[in-house]
């Protein structure tokens, strides 16, 4: 067993600790090319589909080129006051997200979160303290998956399946256990400084960004916490129709 850590998004980890948590996705099959630090050490694509075949992740890209889906996704680490908001968006669009908490959100947002089951969206694991997987033994870390795992499948009669790595932080013994908890791993192929909310993106920049950025397959990993987020989300749907994706 190689001890190398891969880390998907630097600068994310930090923002997850403030308290705002971090990342967001899923598809039902894993084909494309995520970029990032192979075992070797090399700077180059990873191979979805092998990791996907090892570990039972999904790479950073979660469906075929061909089938045009967009996939939001939004990590829940704190409340901010907008996630009705979001998810009032997405009642009016017709469109579901996948919402990754951590412990800390499922245990002091009742409301919000059995809103997200009622209105079809998808619950992500992210941890019970947003703990770096890597930096934990085996058993740590199946405490860290497990504990949020059983309360919320105790709290809310809700069975998550998809777990997002706290700050992106992965290795071969964290996939490992990821998977031997009944999971698969979901990381992202697209996402933007949203999470700071003392230095909030320009509305209308970030509208440009994101739909610039575009692409079949895409994971898009988006924060609750923003209210640049909050504020654009329908016209960012409406605009990623109209350019012919699926949302």
């Amino acid at each position: 067993m190689k001890p190398w850590i891969h880390s998907i998004a630097a600068g994310l980890c930090a923002a997850a600790l403030m308290p705002s948590a971090v990342v967001s996705a899923v598809s039902t099959n894993a084909i494309g090319y995520g970029q990032g630090k192979a075992i070797d050490g090399q700077n180059r694509p990873i191979d979805a589909l092998s990791f996907d075949a090892q570990y039972g992740c999904y790479g950073a890209y979660a469906t075929t080129p061909e089938e045009n889906r967009i996939i939001l996704t939004f990590d829940q680490g704190y409340e901010n006051g907008y996630t009705a908001d979001i998810l009032d968006t997405l009642r009016e669009k017709n469109a579901t997200a996948i919402f990754f908490l951590t412990g800390d959100y499922a245990k002091k947002e009742t409301a919000l979160v059995q809103r997200m089951i009622d209105e079809g969206h998808t619950l992500g694991n992210h941890g019970m303290t947003h703990a770096s997987l890597p930096k934990l033994d085996p058993a740590e870390a199946e405490e860290e998956i497990m504990s949020l795992h059983d309360y919320v499948l105790d709290t809310y009669d809700y069975d998550m399946q998809y777990f997002r790595c706290p700050c992106g932080e992965y290795s071969e013994a964290a996939l490992e256990t990821i998977q031997s908890c009944g999971y698969h791993t979901l990381f992202w192929s697209d996402a933007y400084v949203d999470w700071n909310t003392d230095a909030q993106p320009d509305p209308a920049q970030a509208l440009q960004r994101l739909t610039d950025h575009a692409h079949s397959g895409e994971i898009l990993l988006l924060h609750s916490v923003s209210s640049t987020n909050a504020q654009i989300l329908g016209d960012l749907i409406d605009a990623l129709r109209e350019q012919g994706f699926t949302v």
